[in-house]
């Protein structure tokens, strides 16, 4: 476990400049925001990518905040090999946001990031829940907006169905890994999700946490970032039913008053934005050279093995070591082995 987290209130979900053409926000106007408000700790969870995951990192480390490195990915409906529009078309991928605990969750993030952009892009880079399964460990999960799993059950189906899929979320991350997520933007269907979301962790013992969707830093800053989706999405400020998330400007930065404002009878929920906090250690070894390993045969080192590679590859090359290729295997065996 990480460092004792004594602050009162921690942002989870937050989207900056790399959910690109939907996050406004500058990672350094994130982090300096964060400070001025005392806050001890701030989560990165960009739209299917890690973009800004070690720029963010650092920019946390250097300005005294611990960095929370995730990523709200898109979850197939049934596999990410699915190409079906019906079911895996446009906006019918799940929501869910997955946070790094430490280093191995860190690069089972990275993995799974990949495979979504190599094996399962479809409109979106798509994982699912069998790498879920296999990927789970050194991960914390949230059950996301009013576009994830959870919250889609609570509208379309109920209580009992998105009880099934928080008991099931449990089950893939582990007890204490998986979060169910309370968020106020002045949506009324968030606010009949909400109380679906509070009658399904009374059921289940799933516990609650407070988030607050951020696209951009300051209340201000939402028509920017409604010329930002108009661009987005091919239209302009003036085209009807379009989406306008601008028609609630909730999505900044809040102060940790203003969310236990929000949440008066939810405490619970907010001080687990601490207690996910301090769950948090991840050191990555940046500047820290890291080579993969190779086995190379008994009785020789990995400098040996490489120099008999080396010769022999020059041997089958040139059919000769020449005084002159000798020279220059010498010279580049010795950057190597000082590296």
């Amino acid at each position: 476990m990480g460092q004792v987290i004594a602050k009162n209130f921690v942002h989870l979900h937050t989207h900056s400049e790399y959910s690109l053409l939907d996050g406004l926000s500058r990672l350094s106007d994130l982090v300096a925001r964060a400070k001025a408000l005392d806050m001890p700790a701030l989560g990165l969870t960009d739209h299917g990518a890690l973009y800004g995951a070690i720029d963010f990192y650092t920019l946390c480390r250097d300005a005294g905040i611990k960095p929370i490195i995730g990523v709200e990915t898109y979850v197939a409906r049934n596999n990410r090999f699915d190409r079906d529009p019906r079911s895996e078309g446009h906006g019918k991928p799940w929501h869910l946001v997955l946070l790094a605990k430490d280093f191995t969750g860190y690069q089972n993030l990275v993995t799974l990031v990949t495979a979504a952009h190599l094996e399962g892009y479809y409109y979106r880079p798509r994982m699912d829940k069998d790498l879920l399964r296999e990927r789970s460990q050194g991960l914390i999960a949230l059950s996301a907006c009013l576009q994830g799993e959870l919250a889609r059950a609570i509208t379309d189906e109920g209580i009992d169905a998105a009880c099934a899929v928080a008991e099931e979320h449990r089950s893939i991350f582990g007890d204490g890994n998986y979060y169910l997520e309370l968020m106020s933007h002045g949506i009324p269907e968030q606010e009949r999700v909400n109380e679906g979301v509070r009658e399904v962790s009374r059921r289940t013992g799933v516990p609650l946490v407070v988030t607050n969707d951020i696209h951009y830093v300051h209340a201000e800053d939402a028509e920017a970032q409604d010329v930002m989706v108009c661009i987005q999405s091919g239209k302009t400020i003036d085209t009807p039913d379009r989406l306008k998330m601008i028609d609630n400007p909730e999505l900044f930065m809040r102060t940790a008053a203003q969310m236990s404002d929000l949440f008066p009878n939810d405490p619970e929920g907010l001080e687990n934005t601490l207690r996910i906090a301090e769950k948090v250690d991840l050191r990555l070894p940046l500047g820290e050279l890291r080579l993969p390993h190779f086995e190379v045969p008994a009785g020789k080192t990995p400098e040996e093995q490489l120099r008999t590679l080396a010769e022999a590859g020059t041997v089958a090359k040139y059919g000769s070591i020449t005084p002159e290729l000798r020279e220059r295997i010498d010279k580049e065996l010795a950057i190597i082995a000082k590296t």
